[in-house]
């Protein structure tokens, strides 16, 4: 396929994709904090620090089916240089606006805007040059890749910021800004698909035809339910501790558990769906996170709930590469862009709904009775799972890198 940019084989072209990811995540998971570092300095009350929270994660929720309509029409790379483009945008953006809450709140947009544009990119061109088989493999190492800039991001902070309690915030933003500079280099050397071509024939699908694939909505809602699931673990482990006076330092080190854990099972995963298959395996994982949850419930020693933290971690860690494979084995070529911006809303949705809802439990219940729905939610979605199957593949023209 000719793609009209520059040539990178093929596996050179899966390192480029990679590092890609993890600088995106990384420079992400760098500003967001520096963000509310900025915003402390400030001395703005707590309630705008929701804001500046939920100002990243609107736009998602606005601009995630258009920019899948995008990737879609006009190709992955040229939407991955946009979101490389207004990356770098963004930490200039928090060097010039800062000084005010209204100038982080745009930088901030600007930022999820990045994110999103870049996110949605590298997943459709993940689905659209992997073979079918490979799915699993592939997804596993991109969210590897993720999970590992998103480590890296807050570590950043110290590199630029220095180790005091208030860092230099704008030394990290300016890093950032310089970090996100090579991401256009990189998004120049990736070769789109071309599938966006068939997206702009006479025969291309929409939207409708999308949502009408089978299994795509079982998928989506799987993948939500997943990730809100990481979120509550990571506010109501913290708060189940402080219940049952376990030290912070304790919560802290069950919490880097549960991130390996879920890190690691992405490594594997192509070996393990090959072994099982890959509805078997979703189902088994997430009823595995479910198991793992519910038996955070009664009083544990330390050890045992290190032990079921990273269970439930590995169970988490591969419901969203194995979820974005079904997807993106059911969405047909040239619509795959707008399947991955889907499974993006219905996170984000996922994250500001369901997060919500168990505040409100809480108020009642507890931690351990949030924790407790939150595993009789994911039993559900294991239960949704069992109604997946994989299709033949869609598409006989993959890359065979």
């Amino acid at each position: 396929m000719a793609s009209g940019g520059p040539r990178v084989p093929g596996r050179a072209q899966t390192a480029l994709l990679l590092t890609h990811t993890i600088v995106v995540q990384a420079v992400t998971f760098m500003l967001r904090p520096a963000s509310a570092y900025r915003a402390l300095e400030l001395d703005v009350p707590g309630a705008w620090l929701g804001v500046l929270g939920a100002s990243f994660a609107v736009v998602p929720l606005v601009l995630a089916v258009p920019s899948g309509h995008a990737v879609d029409r006009f190709g992955e790379r040229r939407v991955a240089l946009a979101g490389s483009a207004l990356l770098a945008a963004a930490g200039v953006g928090f060097v010039l606006l800062a000084g005010s809450v209204a100038g982080l709140v745009v930088a901030t947009m600007l930022l999820g805007t990045a994110h999103l544009c870049a996110v949605v990119a590298q997943q459709a061109l993940v689905a659209n040059r992997t073979p079918a088989d490979r799915y699993d493999a592939a997804f596993g190492y991109y969210t590897f890749a993720a999970s590992l800039g998103q480590a890296l991001g807050p570590g950043l902070i110290v590199v630029f910021g220095g180790d005091r309690p208030i860092p230099d915030t704008r030394a990290i933003f300016l890093g950032a800004a310089a970090l996100a500079l090579p991401l256009l280099v990189a998004a120049a050397f990736l070769r789109p698909s071309g599938h966006h071509r068939a997206a702009a024939g006479p025969g291309a699908g929409g939207m409708r035809d999308l949502l009408r694939q089978p299994g795509l909505v079982r998928a989506l809602t799987v993948s939500c339910v997943v990730l809100a699931a990481v979120d509550i673990t990571l506010v109501y482990l913290p708060a189940l501790g402080a219940e049952r006076g376990i030290a912070a330092g304790s919560i802290g080190l069950l919490l880097g558990l549960r991130a390996v854990a879920s890190m690691a099972s992405r490594l594997g995963l192509g070996r393990l769906v090959a072994l099982v298959g890959r509805r078997a395996l979703l189902v088994g994982t997430v009823a595995l996170s479910a198991a793992g949850l519910a038996l955070l419930l009664p009083p544990l020693p330390f050890w045992a709930m290190a032990v079921v933290v990273t269970v439930a971690g590995l169970g988490l860690g591969a419901g969203q590469p194995l979820t974005m494979s079904f997807l993106a084995e059911v969405a047909p070529p040239g619509l795959r862009g707008r399947a991955m911006s889907l499974r993006l809303t219905g996170n984000r949705l996922g994250q500001v709904l369901i997060p919500s809802a168990a505040g409100v439990l809480a108020a009642g219940a507890g931690a351990a009775g949030v924790l407790a729905c939150t595993a009789a939610g994911l039993a559900g979605a294991a239960v949704a799972a069992t109604g997946l199957h994989r299709s033949p593949p869609a598409d006989p023209e993959t890359d065979p890198d």
